[in-house]
């Protein structure tokens, strides 16, 4: 279970770095996720909501001091990639977790603020959700099965 989990990490590192590489694309050339009006990465990962902090409407969108926010998937991935293979299943839960509360933020932000979506961000929110999912059940099954191994010892 760790090596699926960490493989969807992997996975996960390489749908965050496209959407990283239509972050720095020209704004003016149409990506290759430019689907329809209302699937378009490009728009969405050029918006102000792109980093983090958000930038305000009238700050350039070429300064520098904010962190683009596939960055931090890139990382956050990476630490669920490497807590699954270290076999820390509380940390990876954790991991998870945030990273499944983040992705939905950001899902509510394209859902509802800029009415447009991006294709890697949703792949983005699947990976992650699957990631979430497989560690709440490999949690549940080691706790069977401790539980399941204590009641056998206890009986002796």
């Amino acid at each position: 279970m760790k090596y699926l989990i960490a493989l969807l990490a992997v996975a996960g590192i390489v749908v965050s770095t496209m959407a990283l590489r239509v972050h720095y694309m020209d704004p003016n050339l149409a990506p290759p996720c430019a689907v329809t009006e209302k699937f378009d990465c490009g728009a969405v990962n050029h918006s102000r909501f792109a980093v983090f902090p958000p930038r305000t409407f009238e700050e350039d969108p070429k300064a520098g001091s904010h962190i683009p926010v596939a960055i931090f998937g890139i990382v956050g991935y990476a630490a669920i990639a490497v807590a699954a293979l270290m076999g820390r299943w509380w940390l990876l839960f954790e991991f998870a977790q945030v990273g499944f509360l983040f992705a939905a933020f950001l899902s509510y932000i394209e859902a509802y603020v800029l009415q447009k979506w991006c294709i890697y961000c949703l792949w983005s929110q699947g990976i992650v959700t699957a990631i979430l999912v497989l560690t709440g059940a490999a949690l549940v099954m080691r706790w069977q099965q401790r539980r399941s191994g204590t009641a056998v010892i206890a009986s002796k």
